[in-house]
């Protein structure tokens, strides 16, 4: 049987961190997210940043947008945010109105508030070893593994998709740590048989149930990214876990596992970066 990953603990130790580290501080570290639209679960994801930021003492504010807002009327509140001292981190909440640019609002974003480590400049950072920001979710999962005692330097692992937000970078942090790195997606050949060789296992995919028993190898580590609604309407991940946590060491339930650790790797990065203003 595995070791459950408990996130909501480690979340809650790293936050009780940062609030002993917020405290010590003379610059309160300052958190501005926009919202565009009316979308239900940004709303929710925003109330949870906010909430998180008042738990930890930082500054945060919270700019809601209509969906019909215009790209230049949202680039120039980005412009004004970039501008503001008591800001030290900005968050776009993503997805945009398909009339917005989401490359040109990301590029617009101060890289040394960029939180959300999506700037090209930071991604760049990032990929050669050198980052000023980690991106969130990655960070998350980096954190997960470090504090369960899991070891990646040497460990074969299989990263399952190649997104921007999670994928490609925790391929690059997984490597980073010296960890031997494949990255699958819709194109691998055999990806069941690409699976059952990793060590340690990262699915970001997004489809409910999507990795079964028979694609992990027993003692495996299993980190499932996934947020998805089962048939049954609630949350699941990508994996089976009822029957992959038999074969794996160490796996991480959804929701409680990786989820709590996206917001308190923002707020980690909010505080990098007022320390950085300082």
């Amino acid at each position: 049987m595995a070791k459950i990953i408990d996130g909501k603990a480690i979340s809650a130790q790293i936050r009780a961190e940062l609030r002993e580290e917020v405290s010590k501080m003379n610059t309160k570290p300052g958190l501005a997210v926009i919202l565009v639209g009316d979308d239900l679960a940004s709303h929710t994801y925003v109330r949870n940043k906010k909430a998180a930021c008042e738990e930890v003492g930082m500054y945060s504010e919270v700019h809601y947008l209509p969906g019909e807002t215009t790209e230049s009327e949202l680039l120039e509140l980005i412009e004004k945010l970039n501008r503001d001292e008591k800001i030290h981190g900005i968050l776009v909440q993503l997805p945009l109105p398909a009339h917005i640019n989401e490359s040109a609002v990301i590029k617009s974003i101060d890289p040394g508030k960029d939180v959300d480590c999506f700037h090209p400049y930071n991604v760049g950072r990032l990929t050669i070893g050198e980052p000023v920001f980690l991106p969130c979710t990655p960070a998350g999962i980096m954190e997960l593994l470090s504090r369960s005692g899991i070891e990646v330097a040497g460990k074969r692992c299989v990263v399952v998709g190649r997104s921007n937000i999670v994928g490609k970078p925790i391929a690059i942090m997984l490597l980073h740590a010296n960890g031997t790195v494949t990255v699958c997606h819709s194109k691998t050949k055999d990806l069941a048989e690409e699976c059952r060789r990793a060590e340690i296992l990262v699915s970001a995919v997004g489809r409910a149930g999507f990795i079964t028993a028979d694609m992990v190898s027993t003692g495996a580590v299993v980190i499932d990214v996934g947020i998805n609604r089962g048939p049954d309407g609630k949350l699941c991940g990508d994996v089976d876990f009822a029957a992959v946590e038999p074969k794996a060491s160490y796996i991480t339930p959804v929701p409680g596992g990786v989820g709590p650790m996206t917001i308190t790797m923002l707020l980690k990065n909010t505080l990098v970066a007022a320390k950085q203003r300082v």
